[in-house]
């Protein structure tokens, strides 16, 4: 009996630690979404400018993604348990700070520490986890599990918020955090346990500060060119950024020890997983949000039955992620690659029928259908990168699958957003800078209130053909060009050993 109890309670203990972790993953990737039904609200109390609320949707994403893969280097090197414990910690103290925010500038600033503070416990909960389970195939089904919390906290972020603003004021979006945060403080030190430190290397500083400044600066110019036109104020930050980029990646190959090996996208199973881990975030995320703005403001629906029309298609996306592996060892990644990217072409190409007169039976179908594609997204991204490589670098392979989530959601806010904001200065009636703000103005005529819904709405059906044909592009060109031998999954159990002579999707020992 003891030997019995001795051999049951470490897999009790792991999966135990497994649901622990999951209450900061769930909160970090629903914050990336829960504001797409808020901002509305959000701007009728605050009035933030056009750029200002653009950076109160996508600061945490950009900070999340811009420090995900030095945070999972700090984690190899200085300890999983104790990153973790810290930035759970710092996540509640920025969650409360949004939550009682003044004004949209120091919303914005809480919202980057919430970043900042996702950014340390996404790779280092990754890595806990692969520690946990030293069986292979148990560890693909935790993996499975973590991927679509993951995916399900994406997911359902719109629809909790929908529900929270119904019945509390907006902050409330943010409160809901705090609990969470508390449970895990009191439960990790008891059910996880500290991974040893495995990299005695520095970290670049140089290289997080240059990547994260040139992503900034380059994505300030985008939207400054689409809020207002082209300016010295917007074109010299985008030069400074952009060089800082280069830079950024020349640095990378004469390190020993790179944030990012950028040779690895020389494999092009590799390069097409993280596209595939970006683009559909990108267009998940810019459509949820422009949606959520045109059921509201276009439609005059309540923000309770917004949040329920986006629900059918969490389910699926849900779903999808967690049945993705058992499909996957079936028909092999390709397929599973191609499929994620037709699926998201076509929801997105059923967001063209929607009207200023009416449009939700579209907008359902639409995220059921792309739900499908999200879902293989989340689950072939995270699977090839923790599965394929030894476990004191899964924090630094975790953060990769995890930037290319992040930086795609936060991109597709930044540059599709950009896109149907540009489209409404460009055609709009020129009265105030975004639909909002326009239906605010006393004494609206009808007929400019009618020409801003118009344009609204043909700037999201601008943003649904460029993403979908973004997609079915890198779809055929995924059946065309990625080879079948890509088939197997790498997180059932191979060896590291196997992986030697092939590229990994992750950063280089």
């Amino acid at each position: 009996m003891s030997r019995q109890h001795a051999h049951t309670s470490p897999a009790l203990r792991a999966w135990l630690g497994l649901v622990a972790i999951l209450g900061p993953v769930l909160l970090v990737s629903m914050d990336g979404s829960i504001l797409f039904l808020a901002m509305p609200r959000i701007s009728q109390e605050l009035t933030p400018t056009a750029d200002q609320a653009l950076w109160i949707l996508d600061v945490y994403g950009f900070a999340v993604g811009s420090l995900l893969i030095a945070f999972g280097n700090l984690g190899d090197r200085y300890g999983r348990l104790k990153l973790l414990m810290i930035g759970a910690t710092a996540f509640g103290i920025g969650s409360a700070g949004a939550a009682f925010a003044p004004g949209p500038e120091l919303l914005i600033v809480a919202r980057a520490l919430m970043g900042v503070a996702g950014a340390t416990l996404l790779p280092s909960a990754l890595a806990v986890l692969s520690e946990l389970f030293a069986d292979p195939r148990r560890r693909a089904r935790a993996i499975g599990v973590f991927a679509a919390a993951f995916a399900a906290g994406f997911a359902i972020g719109p629809v909790v918020g929908g529900v929270l603003l119904e019945r509390f004021w907006w902050g409330s979006v943010f409160l809901i955090n705090l609990p969470v945060v508390a449970l895990f403080l009191l439960l990790a030190p008891t059910l996880l346990r500290e991974v040893p430190a495995a990299r005695p290397d520095r970290l670049d500083g140089l290289s997080v500060v240059t990547s994260a400044a040139g992503l900034l600066l380059v994505i300030h110019a985008l939207k400054h060119a689409a809020a207002e036109g082209l300016s010295a104020a917007g074109v010299v930050p985008g030069i400074a950024g952009a060089a800082l980029l280069v830079w950024f990646a020349r640095r990378q190959r004469g390190l020993r020890h790179p944030l990012v090996d950028f040779s690895l996208f020389r494999d092009r199973v590799f390069t097409v997983a993280i596209v595939t881990g970006l683009l559909p975030l990108a267009a998940w995320s810019a459509t949820a949000y422009l949606a959520g703005v045109y059921l509201q403001s276009v439609l005059g629906l309540p923000v309770l039955r917004a949040a329920l029309l986006a629900l059918p298609g969490a389910v699926v996306l849900t779903v999808t992620c967690v049945v993705t592996p058992f499909v996957v060892d079936r028909v092999g990644k390709r397929a599973a690659l191609a499929v994620c990217h037709f699926s998201v072409t076509a929801g997105l190409l059923l967001l063209l029928p929607t009207a200023v007169t009416g449009g939700t039976g579209w907008y359902v179908a639409s995220t059921v259908v792309a739900g499908v594609g999200y879902g293989i997204c989340f689950s072939v991204v995270a699977d090839t990168a923790v599965g394929a490589v030894p476990p004191e670098r899964a924090g630094s392979a975790g953060a990769i699958a995890e930037t290319s989530n992040e930086l795609g959601n936060a991109l597709g806010i930044a540059l599709l957003g950009s896109l149907a904001a540009l489209v409404f200065r460009l055609q709009g009636p020129d009265l105030a800078p975004t639909l909002g703000e326009t239906l605010q103005l006393p004494d609206l005529a009808p007929a400019a209130a009618l020409r801003a819904k118009t344009t609204f709405v043909t700037g999201l059906h601008v943003v649904a053909v460029v993403a979908g044909v973004l997609h079915l592009a890198l779809g055929v060109f995924t059946l065309r060009r990625v080879p079948g031998s890509a088939a197997p999954r790498t997180g059932s159990g191979v060896r590291h050993g196997d992986h030697e002579g092939r590229r990994s999707s992750t950063v280089r020992p």
